[in-house]
């Protein structure tokens, strides 16, 4: 595996964390009624959570010499009012980076960067928890 491959990858990792940001934004801004209480600061909270991310796949990617995607995953952002609705998009996308972040955990190890194995394995169980919380939610 070349350098060129893990890149694409990473590439598609942070088009995905571009893409929670914005959704989470807008989620923490149009959230109503009593769930906005516990919603918006998690929303937030989440956006927050993907700039970090995003920013430690992006020095992967310059680190490896490639350069980082500007543009956010091309997958729509819903934009809905319900609760319910939000958290089921936010399922969608968690379970979408976690699949992509999977993907990267061997080409890594095979790579043997174990400094970005480490990062990138607590993004990966950042993301699992993510999935598993809002499972929790959305049922």
């Amino acid at each position: 595996m070349t350098n060129e491959h893990l890149i694409l990858k990473l590439n598609e990792a942070l088009g995905w964390e571009l893409r929670a940001i914005n959704m989470y934004a807008h989620y923490a801004a149009y959230i109503r009624g009593i769930h906005r209480m516990q919603l918006e600061p998690h929303f937030t909270a989440e956006a927050n959570e993907s700039m970090v991310h995003s920013n430690i796949v992006r020095s992967a990617i310059v680190k490896l010499g490639g350069v980082a995607v500007t543009e956010r995953n091309p997958m729509p952002i819903e934009h809905v009012s319900s609760y319910t609705d939000m958290l089921a998009q936010s399922l969608i996308t968690e379970m979408k980076a976690a699949e992509v972040y999977g993907e990267l955990m061997p080409m890594i190890e095979d790579a043997g960067d174990a400094d970005l194995y480490d990062a990138i394995e607590q993004i990966y169980l950042a993301e699992v928890r993510s999935v598993e919380e809002l499972g929790r939610l959305v049922e």
